[in-house]
C-alpha cells in the first residue's frame, strides 16, 4: 500500500502536463439544406434563412421576411479497436470499444427581415462545435491482474456548444453586399479520466480529472457577397471565435481549480452559386478552420497547462449541384472532402482523420409560403493507426523495468464514421 501511494503521488505530478482533452470537434450540421448538398455554395445561395449560418450578407438576397428551423440527427459511430502496449513479455492487450460515440439530436433556428431595399437583420441560434466519445469500459481492464489500463486517456469527452447570433447586412450597390454578425456561445463540457489502479487491498478506483463546467463567450462573423449577376454570385466570411473560459467542477491531478481555459478555432470559407439553366445550378466552397490555434488548455488560477497541442489548419472543400424537378419538388447533391486536423499529436479521445462526405437532398413546396427540407449525409473516415503516451503506464514502466522500456506508448486503430439525417421547416411571410 505504501507504494501503491508514492505512485499515486507521482502520477498526479505527472499529469500536469499529459492529460488529454477533447480535439477536432467541428460541427458541419447547420442545416438540412446544407446536408443535402455538403454545404457546398451555403455562404451563399441564400435559398432559406439558414445561410445565416455561414455569410450574414447573404441576407442583402432577400426581398421578403423568412423563417426555418429544423433539426439534425447525427447517428456517430466510433471504433477504437484493439488497444494494447509493447512489453518484453510480448504485446499486452486491453480491449476494444465499437461503440464509443452517442447519437445527437442537433436543432436550429433563422430567421431573416429586410427593413428596406438596402438593410436586413437576422437572428440564429445553432452549434458549430460539439462532440462525444466514451471509453470509459476500457478502464478497469487489468493486464495480469497488477497492470492497469492507461487510464489517463480512457473515460468521456463531451462538448456541447449553442451559437446565437444576431447579423445585419447592407447592400452597396447592385453587385456587392457587406455584413456583420455578433455571436452569444454557450458551451459546456464534460472530462473524465480514471479507472482501476492496483493496491494491496485489490484494484482500487482512481478518478484523475472530472471536469463538468459550462461558461459564455462573445465572437462575431463578417461577410460579403459579389453578383456578377442574378445567376453567378460568390460569398466569403470570416468567424471570428473566442478562447472559452468555463467553470463549474473542474479537477486534476486531485487539486480543484475554478476555471477551465479552451481555444476555439476561427473559420474562413469561399462559396459560389452558378445557374447554368433553368433547372440545374452549380455550387462549391472551400472553408479554412484554424485549429493550428487550439494550441494548449490552461486551468485557472495560475495558467496552468493542461495540455499541450501541435495540430494544423485543417481545410475542407465540397461541390454540389440542385436540380428543380417540378414547381413542387428541388433535389440537391453533394461531396465534400474534409481534412482532418491531427498532426503528430494522436488521441484516443477524439479519433481523427479524412472523412469523406457523401450527401443528397431534397426540397418539397407545401405551398407558396412553406416548404420543408430534406437532408441525408454518409460520412466516411479513414482507418487510422495511432499512438498515444500514457503517463500512468509510463510510471508503471519505470518501477518495473523488467517489462521494457517502451510501455507508456499506447497503440490503438480508431475509425470514425457518421450518418446525419435532417429535416426542415421554411416559412416566407
Amino acid at each position: 500500500m505504501k507504494n501503491f501511494n508514492k505512485t499515486l503521488i507521482a502520477v498526479s505530478v505527472a499529469l500536469a502536463s499529459t492529460q488529454t482533452m477533447a480535439a477536432g470537434f467541428q460541427l458541419n450540421s447547420q442545416s438540412a439544406t446544407g446536408i443535402g448538398r455538403a454545404f457546398a455554395g451555403d455562404a451563399v445561395i441564400a435559398d432559406n434563412a439558414s445561410v445565416l449560418s455561414r455569410n450574414p450578407a447573404a441576407m442583402a438576397l432577400f426581398d421578403e421576411k423568412q423563417l426555418s428551423m429544423g433539426l439534425t440527427y447525427a447517428d456517430v459511430q466510433v471504433e477504437v479497436q484493439d488497444v494494447f502496449v509493447n512489453s518484453n513479455l510480448g504485446e499486452i492487450h486491453y480491449g476494444s470499444v465499437d461503440d464509443a460515440a452517442e447519437a445527437k439530436v442537433i436543432p436550429n433556428f433563422y430567421y431573416v427581415s429586410p427593413v428596406n431595399d438596402k438593410f436586413a437583420y437576422g437572428v440564429a441560434m445553432f452549434s458549430n462545435f460539439g462532440t462525444g466519445t466514451d471509453t470509459t469500459d476500457l478502464s478497469n481492464n487489468m493486464a495480469m491482474g497488477v497492470l492497469p489500463a492507461p487510464i489517463d486517456l480512457l473515460g468521456k469527452t463531451e462538448v456541447t456548444t449553442i451559437n446565437f447570433n444576431l447579423s445585419a447586412s447592407y447592400r452597396i450597390n447592385d453587385n456587392l453586399s457587406v455584413g456583420a454578425g455578433l455571436d452569444v456561445i454557450y458551451g459546456s463540457g464534460v472530462l473524465t479520466r480514471g479507472g482501476a489502479m492496483p493496491s494491496a487491498q485489490g484494484p482500487q478506483h482512481l478518478d484523475l480529472v472530472d471536469v463538468d463546467a459550462d461558461g459564455i463567450a462573445f465572437g462575431g462573423i463578417v461577410g460579403a457577397v459579389y453578383e456578377i449577376n442574378a445567376d453567378h454570385r460568390f460569398g466569403v466570411s470570416y468567424r471570428f471565435s473566442p478562447e472559452f473560459t468555463a467553470d463549474g467542477t473542474v479537477m486534476s491531478s486531485f487539486v480543484d481549480y475554478e476555471e477551465i481555459n479552451i481555444p476555439i478555432p476561427d473559420i474562413f470559407q469561399v462559396a459560389g452559386f452558378h445557374q447554368l439553366t433553368d433547372t440545374f445550378a452549380l455550387h462549391y466552397t472551400a472553408q479554412m478552420t484554424t485549429w493550428g490555434d487550439f494550441h494548449e488548455i490552461t486551468l485557472d488560477p495560475g495558467q496552468v497547462p493542461l495540455k499541450k497541442y501541435a495540430w494544423d489548419d485543417s481545410w475542407l472543400f465540397s461541390v454540389g449541384g440542385t436540380y428543380t424537378l417540378n414547381n413542387n419538388w428541388t433535389l440537391r447533391a453533394g461531396y465534400m472532402f474534409d481534412q482532418g486536423v491531427v498532426g503528430e499529436v494522436s488521441s484516443i479521445s477524439i479519433p481523427d482523420s479524412d472523412r469523406q462526405w457523401y450527401t443528397m437532398g431534397a426540397t418539397y413546396n407545401l405551398s407558396k409560403h412553406t416548404s420543408l427540407d430534406f437532408g441525408i449525409a454518409f460520412v466516411r473516415g479513414e482507418e487510422t493507426q495511432l499512438t498515444e503516451q500514457s503517463a500512468i503506464l509510463g510510471l508503471v514502466g519505470q518501477q518495473m523495468p523488467s517489462l521494457g522500456d517502451d510501455l507508456g506508448t499506447v497503440h490503438a486503430t480508431t475509425t470514425s464514421n457518421a450518418t446525419y439525417y435532417s429535416i426542415q421547416y421554411n416559412y416566407k411571410f
